[in-house]
């Protein structure tokens, strides 16, 4: 999966992550990570030639269970299917649960505002609304 110049333009964070392994051992494998404004791209490698996995910010419901140690910051990625995702970063660095979190908030805000001008367009297409507002109008 390569990222457009689009997408590279609007890069929130890149870096190092630790992601919790699905198998039955559930090992820590350090991937490369690229948090853009609609994602986090997830890669094998750090010259990100391998295949990548998308988790469009779309699909993500929250940034779940914070936890600090000595040595790292643990949390949780909850999908939309209720999939739950354990990573965990380097206690030194920007915190990338942070970010991610405000990447979903600002995603979120977006969101909201193109469905709030799509329903007002919408309505505004429908007769006698033009009217009716302006009647409220002071």
């Amino acid at each position: 999966m390569k990222m457009s110049a689009e997408e590279i333009s609007q890069v929130l964070k890149e870096g190092e992550l630790e992601k919790r392994s699905d198998s039955l051992l559930q090992f820590w494998k350090r991937k490369t990570c690229v948090l853009t404004q609609d994602s986090l791209n997830i890669y094998a490698d750090t010259q990100k030639r391998s295949k990548g996995k998308e988790l469009k910010l779309q699909s993500i419901k929250k940034v779940d269970c914070v936890e600090r140690t000595g040595k790292f910051v643990y949390f949780t990625i909850v999908t939309t299917d209720n999939k739950e995702i354990d990573f965990r970063c380097s206690g030194e660095e920007n915190c990338w649960n942070a970010v991610i979190t405000m990447a979903l908030i600002d995603y979120q805000n977006r969101k909201a505002i193109e469905d709030f001008k799509t329903r007002q367009d919408n309505e505004g297409a429908s007769p006698g609304q033009q009217e009716r507002r302006m009647a409220r109008a002071p």
